[in-house]
């Protein structure tokens, strides 16, 4: 779209951030003249879109004529249009195509702008004419089910994201002081926040869910005409059906929880009410329960404790939608991105574990039955996690419980598998990563009858053994080598046990098998060296699973600890051990660089013939035997970098930033191919990447 000149000088287009209050109070003005198209958007939506660089606004003069709102998905490579607004009186003159082409010149390194618009409200002439294309329709949630069609404007990339595009829908159950607040029931507060769920640019993010106790909530209202009112809404939405008896199990175990944890909140039959919602979204396998009940929200970390479940407001689920998306999508039940699944031991069923998991001398049949049962009713929130393989055989058990700082793990079982001990050392790891988000400091593993893999696998990943078990420390410190030591004695002395005291002297090696032993340590004023490697978007979804794949990765791929990437043979000062950084690179000439994703150690370089390095580490990478030969230089050699227990970031630490803490730091910063940085720059790196959000 083309605009006149004088336009063009006359309107400014700026990012505007929480910051700066008159500019965002402006926007805010502007799109309440407009709620009835736009929907309801509330002040503090706008202004988390904008602390999170999603608001563009248009100026003439100091006169506030047009924004556009936008988010930018952590994990989808595109940018999604929630309101493209321009004041009815300044239309016509171009604004809309100044905010997208502004949009377009700074968010250009991702594949496309996503938009969706009622189609009842005549504007598919304005979307063609800013370049848009209509890629499919779907019905709003509002009571004359409209239909929202979807425009895509494409940014001119190669379309290396294409599963990660994915709609995948974030799905959340309501309880009924929502649902009655999406018919109209109830104080106005209270139907519009409810409301807020159906606006038009949340429709492809969020499906509203129900479950059996809503159904027994509208029976119990006693007006026939209000009961026949709210009963006619539920069409529209989605129904889920969990297991009863599950749901009875895990509604006792929370109603345990909140005799223990909250003996002041009688145990009536309004609490069991409100704890069957939980139940019964644990069950159907969902994560988020939207309720306005106070009383629901103050057992939300109960609901989260026991039964993973996050019981948030309409607000949180209208202001985080992105993050509670990926939170959902991000599941055991798709392990490492494979067709591994996990699933809780439902009660009654440990008996049918035997045949796969029962151990000789005292641990067969009945007695490992039992001894399994007992942890699902002896007071402890065990939690009992059983993975399957692809065909649904059970390959994996292993049953967890907090007490304090320390993750005990009372059983830690593989089955015989062509991969089991591939598995045991991938559940070590998980273990650890599952004890550093719960705040452990310990990983104590006292299952007396552990399978011969998981004990192997114990004793190479720094699990020390002893009369109670296998014990391993987790020391989430990036820092000096005596601080790292001294946090790492304290940890040991609190667990009966002592460690060694580091210093910056120690050799590279001492370092590395520190880091592994102690992980999730860091070490960083140490020889250990550091580098930063980039990698495609195609490798880092088959490596690593981030963008991550709709489709099962290869299952050895997926579980292993250790992976291989193969790069030009020209050397760049690699050497080993050392510990890499893992950058997703532009995938076409020209695309502007991503972000840093994750870090691994680098246990191995290896330069050499193409076809001899494929035979070697086959079963590790994700190149065909064509594509390693590719990489090859004209002295027909290649280079293999195996690395090991890659650590995703909960917070990838995009281009721009890296380049800042690059710059603060006064350090130069080469992107083109495998580099050497200093162990300050991956400090940095690697603190900005588990920034608290």
């Amino acid at each position: 779209m083309i605009e006149p000149e004088g336009m063009q000088m006359a309107i400014k287009v700026l990012p505007v951030t929480g910051e700066q209050p008159d500019l965002l109070d402006a926007a805010i003005a502007l799109g309440d003249r407009y709620t009835k198209r736009l929907g309801l958007l509330t002040p503090p939506a706008y202004r988390k879109y904008a602390d999170d660089s999603g608001l563009l606004v248009a100026l003439e003069g100091d006169e506030l004529v047009g924004y556009a709102l936008f988010g930018l998905p952590k994990r989808s490579q595109y940018v999604r249009l929630v309101h493209l607004c321009v004041a009815e009186e300044r239309r016509g003159n171009g604004i809309a195509g100044l905010l997208i082409a502004e949009l377009r010149r700074r968010q250009g390194h991702r594949l496309g702008i996503r938009a969706r618009c009622r189609r009842d409200y005549g504007l598919s002439s304005m979307w063609s004419g800013l370049g848009f294309v209509p890629k499919g329709e779907g019905l709003g949630r509002g009571g004359d089910q409209e239909t929202l069609d979807t425009w895509w404007l494409d940014l001119g990339h190669e379309d290396l994201f294409t599963e990660a595009q994915s709609d995948a829908l974030l799905v959340v159950t309501v309880d009924y002081s929502v649902f009655s607040g999406l018919r109209g029931a109830g104080a106005e507060r209270a139907v519009e926040e409810s409301r807020a769920l159906e606006a038009g640019w949340l429709a492809d993010l969020i499906e509203l869910t129900y479950t059996p106790q809503l159904l027994l909530d509208v029976h119990e209202i006693e007006d026939r005409e209000e009961r026949k009112h709210q009963r006619n809404g539920l069409p529209q939405l989605r129904s889920a059906s969990p297991d009863t008896a599950s749901v009875t199990a895990r509604q006792q175990k929370l109603t345990t929880a909140v005799s223990k944890e909250l003996p002041e909140v009688p145990v009536d039959s309004e609490l069991r009410a409100r704890l069957r919602y939980v139940a019964e979204t644990s069950c159907a396998g969902l994560q988020v329960l939207v309720t306005r009940d106070p009383d629901l929200e103050r057992l939300a970390d109960i609901a989260w404790d026991v039964a993973r479940v996050r019981v948030v407001s309409p607000a949180m689920v209208t202001l985080h939608v992105d993050e509670l998306r990926q939170a959902q999508v991000y599941r055991p039940a798709d392990l490492m991105g494979t067709a591994f699944s996990a699933e809780e031991v439902a009660s009654g069923s440990e008996g049918e574990l035997v045949a796969f998991f029962e151990q000789a001398d005292g641990d067969s049949g009945t007695a490992f039955a039992e001894r399994l049962k007992v942890l699902g009713t002896d007071g402890v929130l065990w939690r009992r996690e059983l993975l399957r393989d692809g065909d649904g055989h059970p390959v994996a058990l292993y049953a967890w419980a907090m007490d304090g700082r320390t993750l005990n793990v009372a059983f830690l079982r593989t089955a015989a598998h062509p991969l089991e001990e591939t598995l045991a050392r991938q559940l070590l790891f998980m273990l650890k990563r599952l004890g550093r988000e719960r705040g452990a400091q310990v990983v104590r593993i006292t299952d007396p009858y552990l399978s011969q893999a998981a004990m192997s696998a114990a004793g190479a990943d720094g699990f020390t053994e002893d009369e109670s078990g296998f014990t391993a420390l987790i020391v989430d410190l990036c820092g000096p080598a005596e601080a790292v030591s001294e946090a790492a004695g304290a940890i040991a002395e609190r667990a009966g046990r002592t460690t060694p005291r580091l210093s910056a002297q120690v050799s590279p090696e001492i370092a590395s098998v520190a880091e592994r032993v102690w992980w999730p340590a860091k070490l960083v004023d140490t020889a250990l060296p550091s580098f930063i490697a980039p990698v495609q978007p195609r490798w880092s979804t088959e490596l690593f699973n981030v963008p991550a794949m709709l489709v099962p990765r290869d299952e050895v791929i997926g579980i292993s600890r250790e992976h291989v990437y193969y790069r030009s043979a020209g050397r760049r000062g690699e050497s080993v051990p050392g510990r890499i950084l893992w950058y997703v690179s532009g995938g076409t000439a020209g695309q502007q660089g991503k972000m840093v994703i994750g870090c691994s150690r680098l246990d191995e370089v290896l330069v050499g013939d193409p076809d001899t390095l494929f035979s070697r580490f086959e079963h590790l990478g994700v190149y065909g035997r064509a594509e390693v030969r590719a990489k090859a230089e004209p002295a027909g050699k290649v280079m293999a970098l195996r690395f090991s227990d890659t650590e995703i970031f909960p917070v990838q630490v995009t281009h721009s930033r890296l380049t800042a803490l690059a710059k603060g730091l006064g350090l130069p910063l080469s992107l083109m191919s495998l580099s050497k940085i200093s162990n300050a720059l991956f400090q940095a790196v690697y603190e900005e990447g588990h920034r608290k959000t």
